[in-house]
């Protein structure tokens, strides 16, 4: 299956410490992108079977948008997929098993569907781990800006789930925990409010609140905003290289903290 992006002027683009978080383009990333997605779901989770070459792509990729994380040497560690509702979600076709029968799929525009997500597996420090998810859920913080997003669905593996709430982002479950074929991994359907999570992580952790509404733009220019504020402006906004924008040794030891 060949899979090729269209360009997005709403493309996220910054710098957080050693990584490069951006939206994946091109043969290279999304190669890269492919490959570490068969490692998580067909090798490790079993969500999906293997492929000989070695790559887990599907028709979602010819509307959805990724985001990753890239070291200085051009190695991908972490990414995401997003589908926006103007699509089918996942949940609409392969996963429908994981939410409850009378369920209404929300497709409005301000909804998308996180898929996906996935740290590279061979890394074995949580402290690390711990971070890069973090990093990544900022990149899809400012990509829910970029695209006035409020509402994600995800679909994820359910000790997962657990984690996300236990470090102050929330997200809602719409049904039981529910074994996926053939691997019969736990995994379980939720939405996530971007709002809420603002609010709750605010209270909870405000220092990596602060850190992930703060960006250097590609000017120079430090900018905080935050979903309500955008939502509230009714007007969206984009991230460009931000080089400055990294944690601090204080916010680097909640981080550790977190799993």
């Amino acid at each position: 299956m060949q899979v090729t992006t269209v360009g997005d002027e709403r493309e996220v683009v910054f710098y957080e410490g050693e990584f490069l978080v951006k939206t994946l383009e091109g043969k290279a990333e999304l190669t890269q992108a492919y490959r570490l997605r068969h490692r998580v779901f067909a090798e490790v989770l079993r969500w999906v079977p293997p492929t000989d070459d070695g790559q887990e792509m599907d028709m979602y990729d010819l509307w959805g948008s990724s985001i990753g994380l890239i070291d200085r040497k051009g190695k991908l560690h972490g990414l995401a997929r997003l589908l926006p509702a103007s699509g089918p979600f996942m949940l609409e076709q392969e996963l429908r098993m994981l939410l409850p029968p009378d369920h209404v799929v929300r497709k409005n525009s301000d909804t998308a569907e996180i898929t996906r997500l996935a740290i590279d597996p061979d890394i074995k420090d949580k402290g690390l781990s711990a971070r890069l998810m973090l990093t990544l859920i900022k990149g899809i913080y400012h990509w829910a800006m970029a695209h006035g997003v409020r509402y994600f669905y995800l679909e994820v593996d359910h000790r997962f789930f657990r984690v996300l709430n236990a470090i102050g982002i929330p997200s809602s479950p719409l049904g039981l925990p529910v074994p996926l074929p053939p691997a019969g991994t736990l995994s379980i359907a939720a939405m996530m409010d971007i709002v809420q999570c603002e609010e709750v992580l605010g209270r909870k952790r405000p220092e990596v609140m602060e850190w992930m509404s703060v960006v250097t733009t590609m000017q120079g220019d430090v900018v905080k905003r935050t979903t309500a504020q955008c939502l509230e402006a009714k007007q969206s906004w984009s991230v460009f290289a931000a080089p400055r924008a990294t944690i601090n040794a204080d916010q680097h030891a909640v981080l550790q903290s977190v799993i």
